[in-house]
């Protein structure tokens, strides 16, 4: 893809200020056939610190294939040295560069759901606070299809977005980082948040729990903060008006109502069937584990990817399912699903009342 970001300036990024690569260390890349010109440099970056690359490579192709073949034994657990090789590595980095992004778009939600629970120890294990883990995306033409861009057009945007456009890329990150850590001070002394937009008053509990500030350490891009809001505190009705795109799903207009924390009524102007399957996958799936804020301006358009649309400056995002243990939810689930509300065009958050100014980020 033309004007693709600096393979060798984002392998330096991602070895030394998202995973901080340490000699001796065992780390993980997962990768598909579209990255392989970033895929190398992650490799010598990682050679060059004196640790030890371990590359795996995952075919968006084998996503569907798997559905295809797959028996009961394999829908229903994983081979256990996934877990054992998650346990032994110091970190993990995921590479996102789809060839197409609609992959399982014909494959049958319940199965995916049914995949996704067999997995879940898997995820607590990418998701345990003392590992480090980072995903991160490489442009691919699908993926600038999906974001109704030309290819040129979107490797520029994501060079923009990961701060590879700025003369230093790590100082820029850290500045980052420091603007969210003083909008976390102000939201850690919060009681509750309140969510309005077209479609939208929703409100949530959030006293005693704990901010974390993502300057780039567990995906790049990124630039959010985000916590776990009482399990039981969600009230209200939201409108997610950005689409999502779980696991090549296309997913439209969902619409959530919440009452003191569950889930009670559910609909999708597109991906209904996904959207109902999901919040079957168990107990926890119909709570959330996660309100986010995103922070980042590089970001200025929805592009059909989470890992971006949910770090769109002016948004929130809410997660169905599994909160992160280390901002003190504690909601359990195999599932945990990012929705993306856009608050640019008549939205609010305001917190005990008190408007949050989100351009001042």
């Amino acid at each position: 893809m033309n004007a693709a970001p600096d393979p060798e300036r984002l392998a330096e990024l991602l070895c030394d200020w998202s995973l901080e690569v340490r000699e001796g260390d065992q780390v993980l890349v997962t990768m598909t056939l579209q990255c392989m010109e970033l895929v190398r440099a992650v490799h010598g970056a990682i050679l060059e610190r004196g640790a030890f690359p371990l590359m795996r490579l995952s075919p968006t192709e084998f996503a569907e294939d798997f559905y295809r073949h797959a028996g009961e034994r394999q829908l229903d657990s994983f081979a256990p040295i996934e877990l054992d090789e998650l346990r032994a590595a110091d970190c993990l980095l995921g590479v996102y560069a789809p060839a197409n992004t609609s992959a399982l778009a014909g494959v049958d939600p319940t199965l995916i759901a049914r995949a996704a629970r067999a997995r879940a120890p898997l995820l607590q294990a990418r998701m345990a606070a003392d590992f480090r883990s980072c995903g991160t995306l490489w442009p691919t033409p699908a993926l600038a299809q999906q974001a109704r861009m030309g290819d040129t057009e979107y490797a520029e945007f994501v060079t923009r977005t990961l701060f590879l456009d700025r003369a230093d890329p790590i100082a820029a990150w850290r500045a980052l980082s420091g603007r969210q850590a003083e909008l976390i001070g102000r939201l850690s002394l919060g009681h509750e948040v309140r969510i309005e937009a077209p479609g939208t008053d929703l409100r949530l509990g959030i006293e005693g729990r704990t901010w974390i500030n993502s300057d780039g350490k567990g995906n790049m891009p990124s630039g959010e903060v985000f916590t776990g809001p009482h399990e039981r505190s969600a009230n209200g009705r939201i409108r997610f008006g950005i689409p999502s795109n779980p696991r090549g799903v296309e997913i439209e207009a969902v619409e959530l109502t919440f009452v003191d924390g569950e889930v009670v009524d559910a609909r999708a102007a597109r991906g209904d069937d996904y959207l109902q399957a999901v919040l079957a996958t168990d107990a926890g799936a119909r709570r959330l584990g996660e309100l986010g804020i995103g922070t980042n301006f590089g970001i200025d358009r929805p592009t059909g990817s989470i890992l971006l649309d949910e770090k769109m400056a002016g948004t929130v995002h809410l997660a169905l399912g599994r909160s992160y243990p280390e901002t003190g939810g504690c909601n359990v689930s195999a599932l945990h699903w990012d929705l993306i509300c856009d608050l640019r065009d008549g939205g609010s958050i305001t917190i005990d009342g008190e408007p949050l100014e989100l351009t001042a980020v």
